[in-house]
């Protein structure tokens, strides 16, 4: 199956071997599944088990975590790591792509911090800004 193929129509172009590359859309493309943004967060700067994951991303059930690193996996953002022991042991990390879309990540998280505050909320989601630290890694 071709990367292209989960672009969304308008980045597909006429002909399947013509498509058209919009930058944002494939971007959101990549990124715009469900969790797939917050599993990205949660990868940054660290290595972590499914467990890990699930406590992290407590609204996603087993069956939509699995989905989403797959297809982000698939994706070449992250990269699943499998342990031949019992039991078994599986890490996910971000890859050179993965890694190199948190400048992104944080630009959404200002971004939607600034739109909550000019509607009176205050972010409660959990999520911090990403450390400097992390940043440079």
């Amino acid at each position: 199956m071709s990367e292209l193929s989960n672009l969304p129509p308008c980045c597909r172009g006429a002909a399947a071997d013509d498509p058209v590359h919009c930058p944002v859309e494939s971007t959101l493309a990549l990124i715009g599944g469900k969790y797939k943004a917050l599993i990205l967060w949660k990868l940054v700067g660290r290595t972590r088990r499914f467990s890990d994951l699930q406590r992290q991303v407590p609204a996603a059930t087993a069956k939509m975590l699995t989905q989403q690193l797959r297809e982000l996996e698939r994706d070449g953002l992250v990269l699943r790591k499998v342990y031949p022991v019992v039991p078994p042991r599986v890490e996910y990390s971000l890859t050179e792509a993965g890694n190199s879309i948190r400048p992104v990540l944080q630009a959404m998280y200002d971004w939607g911090e600034t739109y909550l505050a000019g509607k009176g909320l205050e972010a409660n989601c959990g999520m911090e800004p990403l450390e400097r630290d992390q940043e440079a890694a």
